[in-house]
């Protein structure tokens, strides 16, 4: 398990069609939804549900999305109705993350809303943590009314449905190849242009002078970014970018 700092550095989003199978164990989705409940709950009211679809049950939920869709275009052809009815399918494990933000006396909706995504960003981050990759994605069905309605996540009276979908899943061997390399190229590219950029003393330090003077550097520019030193600071080697 990566530590906290490469956690949150190298986490990435993949496409559902980008997801594959085994999904995770009964185990691990069970960590999934605990660490995505350890969020900022102003008042504890646990303005959010969690709500898991695999196996069959994301072809189950995906028939509700493809009546939505029918009723919205009637016109809607057989394959676009297929690709609905099979969207939940596209990656082994969803997670809704379903928004109940209501008013109450003390504590405003929109904390509450952000309650709810905090949730699906620690869901998502757990995701990395455990080895698999995920998105957190809205799709169309996320905010249509009669689509929460076939789903039964929605009632008549609700103004602002919100509905969040994480869908988890192994990358891709191909795509995480690409992931690897560009993660290798982006710190080949910054070592060569800190080499570029740095001056005999830092060469003569090997990568450990050319860390040392970039962290510096870094450092002197953010000063400088929030005003705490008002003297122009070079980026020679594009550190801040």
């Amino acid at each position: 398990m990566p530590d906290a700092l490469e956690l949150l550095q190298t986490r990435r989003s993949l496409k559902p069609i980008e997801l594959i199978g085994p999904g995770p164990s009964a185990a691990e989705i069970e960590t999934l939804l605990t660490v995505a409940s350890r969020v900022p709950d102003h008042g504890k009211l646990t303005p959010w549900r969690f709500i898991v679809f695999e196996g069959e049950a994301r072809l189950t939920a995906g028939q509700a999305i493809e009546t939505a869709f029918r009723a919205k275009y009637p016109d809607a052809k057989p394959d676009q109705l297929d690709y609905e009815r099979k969207r939940l399918a596209r990656a082994p494990l969803v997670i809704a993350v379903v928004s109940r933000a209501a008013p109450h006396v003390k504590i405003p909706e929109w904390e509450q809303v952000l309650s709810a995504g905090a949730a699906a960003m620690s869901l998502v981050l757990a995701a990395h943590a455990l080895g698999y990759g995920a998105n957190w994605i809205t799709e169309w069905y996320a905010y249509d009314r009669r689509a929460g309605l076939e789903l039964r996540l929605a009632f008549e009276h609700d103004e602002t449905p919100g509905r969040e979908l994480a869908v988890i899943g192994h990358a891709r061997r191909d795509r995480q190849q690409r992931i690897e390399i560009g993660r290798r190229r982006a710190g080949a590219d910054k070592l060569d242009r800190l080499e570029r950029a740095a001056g005999p003393q830092q060469r003569d330090g090997g990568r450990e002078g050319l860390h040392e003077w970039s962290h510096r550097l870094a450092q002197a520019w953010l000063a400088h970014r929030v005003g705490a030193d008002k003297g122009p600071v070079s980026d020679p080697c594009g550190i801040a970018s």
